[in-house]
């Protein structure tokens, strides 16, 4: 009996894998293409959720459908109209949403597939659009982009953001609560708003890389699972718009980025910093896609925001050993980000560069004309910054002392293990 309760139950789990496998994958054409049908994220979300529900309690009994995507398009489909019909109270456009469920036919076959291909690409870019909608909170758009563009779960979401399922279920709910009731269409923007729309999305891709590059906060230096989702997502974008250089100018600097992860933690898990990293362990072959990407950004006449960081990025990977590094070009680059965008981080940044290429006394009166102005108080990094350029400028002491400011503003306990150890460190040098 036990042998075949345990191979019932391996049965079980492995059909549980699968339908996790596939709905990762099939989730954002789904979700998006019922959004499409029914003009209502909110809705065409539940649907799809139901169908994976459906799938979790058949498929182990029944076995994998043939086509399960197809599968659960038709049963998101069915549940759907079977809901909107079941609940007399609804509106009057949801029996219209039903009518139009129904006459959009069954599932394409393989024949017609290719045909629908492109529709499926637009309903996917649309539904992007959709999850990083202005009307929403910042919050709100990474958790409704996580949940129904990259076909995370709301646990897997929370686990990532270290904060409770139910946080990321109110943001989920609070988000498509607020899309239906400011009526926000199923549809892209046009041509006015779409700039500034795509800019929200890359926005919203770009903070979920970051928050795995480098947590703000927890134990851990970095959170792979959220920069592989930002990954995925960026590569996704770039196939449905591909025309667009900061689309490939965002992806390129994610992978150069991400080409560091295997030197960017020692032994024990310890964070190791840029110029202290054995460059020998980054991914050439995420280096090689990220230069490919930046050329191919540049060809389109990109010259944006995230193609010049991308090109920032490209200096470091380029250079074999850190003293390889052309400072100069970064500064060059940097004054170009400050022209487009002279935001008090991108002054910090240009500071750190400055003081990398032999003039950290210049460096520090920009840090301080930061610091005066007020707008990055609590930010751990400016004190950083100004902690490394006063080790430069032989001014252990007072490096030690900002070392020990900027590890009492970070969240992040690895982080702040490593800013002790440097604070500790000038200290010594100032005995």
């Amino acid at each position: 009996m036990a042998p075949a309760r345990n191979r019932r139950n391996s049965a079980a789990n492995t059909t549980a894998a699968t339908v996790e496998a596939v709905w990762r994958i099939e989730a954002a054409k789904l979700i998006a293409t019922l959004s499409r049908i029914t003009g209502d994220v909110g809705l065409a979300e539940d649907m799809a959720q139901d169908a994976l529900v459906t799938a979790l309690e058949q498929w182990p009994g029944q076995g994998v459908p043939d086509n399960p995507a197809a599968w659960l398009m038709t049963t998101a489909r069915n549940r759907g109209i079977d809901r909107i019909r079941r609940d007399s109270n609804l509106a009057a456009k949801y029996g219209q949403i039903a009518a139009d469920m129904e006459r959009e036919g069954p599932p394409p076959g393989p024949e017609e597939i290719a045909e629908v291909e492109d529709r499926i690409g637009d309903d996917i870019l649309t539904l992007l659009f959709t999850a990083c909608h202005p009307a929403l909170t910042t919050d709100s758009q990474v958790a409704l982009t996580l949940k129904a563009v990259g076909g995370l779960s709301t646990g897997e979401i929370a686990r990532a953001f270290i904060v409770s399922p139910a946080t990321i279920s109110q943001r989920i709910v609070r988000a498509k609560r607020t899309l239906s009731e400011s009526v926000v269409p199923f549809e892209q923007p046009d041509e006015e708003e779409m700039g500034q729309r795509l800019a929200a999305v890359l926005g919203v891709i770009y903070l979920i890389f970051n928050e795995g590059y480098a947590a703000t906060s927890g134990d851990s230096w970095m959170r792979r699972e959220l920069t592989t989702e930002a990954l995925r997502l960026g590569r996704v974008l770039v196939g449905l718009a591909p025309r667009e250089p900061e689309v490939h100018g965002l992806l390129a600097l994610m992978e150069i980025q991400a080409s560091r992860f295997p030197a960017r933690t020692g032994k024990d898990g310890e964070p190791v910093l840029l110029m202290d990293q054995d460059r020998s362990l980054w991914d050439q072959l995420l280096i090689r896609r990220g230069l490919t990407g930046l050329r191919l950004a540049r060809e389109l006449d990109g010259n944006g925001p995230y193609v010049l960081q991308a090109s920032i990025a490209a200096c470091h990977a380029r250079a074999r050993r850190p003293g390889d590094t052309d400072w100069n070009e970064i500064v060059r680059q940097y004054e170009l980000l400050a022209e487009l965008n002279r935001s008090p981080v991108t002054e910090l940044n240009r500071a750190v560069a400055i003081g990398m290429a032999g003039d950290p006394a210049r460096a520090l009166i920009i840090v301080d004309g930061i610091a005066s102005g007020g707008k990055l108080e609590g930010y751990h990094l400016l004190p950083g910054v100004r902690g490394d350029l006063l080790e430069k400028l032989a001014r252990p002491g007072e490096a030690a002392g900002e070392f020990r400011r900027a590890a009492g503003l970070t969240d992040n306990e690895a982080e702040r293990r490593v800013l002790i150890e440097r604070a500790t460190r000038a200290e010594r040098f100032s005995d």
